[in-house]
């Protein structure tokens, strides 16, 4: 639905979000769901459940309605906003991203005490060491007299890689791009295309479990606001263009995160040079994207959610015992 008729799920995720009252196809959906999970936990007899993502959160909620030896639950939420989906008053443990999400969930009735503002959970290797790797962009093959914008698509590669690349050309600045097409075939040969017919250098990727190293080596990411690759980028400390956004959630992260100046927002393929031009640019704007960067990132939200997760466990054991 988001790739084919993505008016349809701006207008459902909207509507879902001002609605007052849970729709019948929504409890029947988790009913349903939870029903189906029952076997699956009775045999696993997990220590505890995580969630990262609204739909899964809910078919727990209703396990647990349902189901008096359910497991903990602990619901990650990885974007920078929250939809009402992920509210549930049988949850046991919320990770969020910032203080204002944590504000809002409160006042949508989650108690206090269930919602840790971490942030968004990330690998440790993201975070921009004091005595950065000079042979970096040698090792990954990315040039040293140029700048390096990366572009990404998503772990599915489903963003306008082509389009991005092609609206680049006009970049007023020496460029070369690393393109990660993520788990998408097509999209790797769409891009391997099109770099042929751009004229500047192109280093074409499918999934790598590194990208770390390539945030390190990039100067810019130009990308479609997912969640946990902006995330990313902030604990990189390297300065976003969005473009594209999918409907929903990922248009709500582009609007937080420009508007805390961490990212700027390209509108068409028209203006992706301009902008990613004005982000490149040594000069107050580009450091205020990476001030802002700094203030947002949050290096540690991995250990802190670990830690609640390991809180969690303890309590129910002991409660068993």
């Amino acid at each position: 639905m988001v790739k084919t008729i993505p008016q349809m799920y701006r207008y459902i995720y909207n509507r879902a979000e001002r609605a007052t009252e849970v729709g019948p196809f929504r409890t029947w959906a988790h009913q349903f769901t939870a029903g189906n999970l029952r076997s699956l936990i009775e045999r696993e007899r997990p220590d505890l459940v995580v969630c990262t993502h609204a739909f899964p959160c809910g078919a727990m909620a209703e396990y647990k309605r349902h189901f008096e030896a359910a497991p903990p639950v602990v619901g990650i939420v990885t974007d920078f906003a929250v939809h009402a989906f992920w509210i549930h008053k049988n949850i046991d443990g919320y990770i969020v991203a910032n203080d204002a999400i944590r504000d809002q969930m409160i006042a949508r009735g989650v108690s206090a005490e269930r919602v840790v503002a971490a942030g968004i959970p990330v690998r440790a290797e993201f975070a921009r060491a004091a005595d950065a790797n000079p042979h970096l962009r040698e090792r990954l093959g990315l040039p040293l007299d140029r700048h390096v914008v990366l572009l990404m698509g998503g772990g599915l590669g489903i963003g306008p890689l082509e389009r991005m690349m092609r609206g680049l050309e006009d970049v007023e600045l020496p460029i070369a791009t690393a393109v990660i097409a993520g788990r998408n075939k097509r999209m790797e040969r769409r891009v391997l295309a099109a770099a042929e017919a751009v004229g500047y250098p192109v280093r074409a990727l499918r999934f790598v479990d590194n990208v770390y190293d390539y945030m390190h080596a990039a100067d810019v990411l130009v990308t479609k606001p997912g969640g946990l690759t902006a995330a990313e980028a902030l604990v990189a400390e390297l300065p976003m263009v969005l473009y594209k956004p999918l409907p929903g959630q990922e248009e709500r992260n582009a609007r937080i995160l420009c508007e805390a100046g961490a990212a700027l927002r390209s509108r068409t393929a028209g203006d992706l040079a301009a902008t990613v031009t004005a982000a490149l640019t040594p000069g107050s704007r580009r450091e205020r994207m990476l001030d802002a960067a700094r203030r947002l990132a949050r290096p540690n939200a991995a250990g802190e959610a670990a830690s609640l997760i390991a809180r969690l466990i303890r309590m129910r054991k002991e409660v068993v015992a």
